[in-house]
């Protein structure tokens, strides 16, 4: 059975508001995690300040409050889908250090403390994954970004061309 090209738009569009509102999906999804880091942080700056201190990073009492800004405002951001690729960015460059100065599980002598480590090490892989999908492929429809969004010149020549060759 042949679809006609009237067919086959609207099963495009429908395909393209299925897909949008996975991607909406998927971006709360991933945010959650920096959300409720950044609320948990707030609820116990002493003991966060003091993680971020043993793992020998400088200025834990001032920089805590950047790790919260970053996973309170990068995951509000994400979930929104404003400015959701720098965010994404941000997240997966963030993620990145977290990564490597709490869960280098490689130099733990203890067997159970590296796989608890590996776990979360590839845990912030899969995390970084998940970002690096929204930079990729943007927010989609159902964000910000697309509400800001102006077409382009060649957006508004490619409608009126399919269109017009009807």
């Amino acid at each position: 059975m042949l679809i006609v090209e009237d067919q086959w738009e609207v099963l495009e569009n429908a395909m393209n508001a299925e897909v949008s509102s996975i991607s909406a999906l998927g971006r709360l999804l991933i945010a959650l995690i920096f959300i409720r880091a950044g609320i948990n942080k707030l609820g116990s700056l002493a003991a966060t300040a003091a993680t971020m201190r043993n793992h020998g990073i400088p200025y834990p009492d001032i920089l805590v409050w950047g790790a919260i800004a970053l996973e309170l405002g990068g995951g509000l951001m994400l979930v929104a889908g404003l400015y959701a690729r720098w965010a994404a960015l941000a997240l997966f460059f963030y993620t990145f250090s977290l990564a490597l100065i709490f869960h280098h599980y490689w130099t733990l002598s203890d067997p159970a403390a590296a796989r608890t480590d590996a776990s979360s090490f590839f845990g912030h892989l899969s995390m970084m994954g998940g970002m690096l999908f929204v930079v990729a492929f943007g927010a989609g429809a159902y964000s910000v970004d697309a509400l800001m969004a102006k077409p382009s010149t060649g957006e508004i020549a490619a409608r009126r061309l399919k269109h017009f060759g009807r």
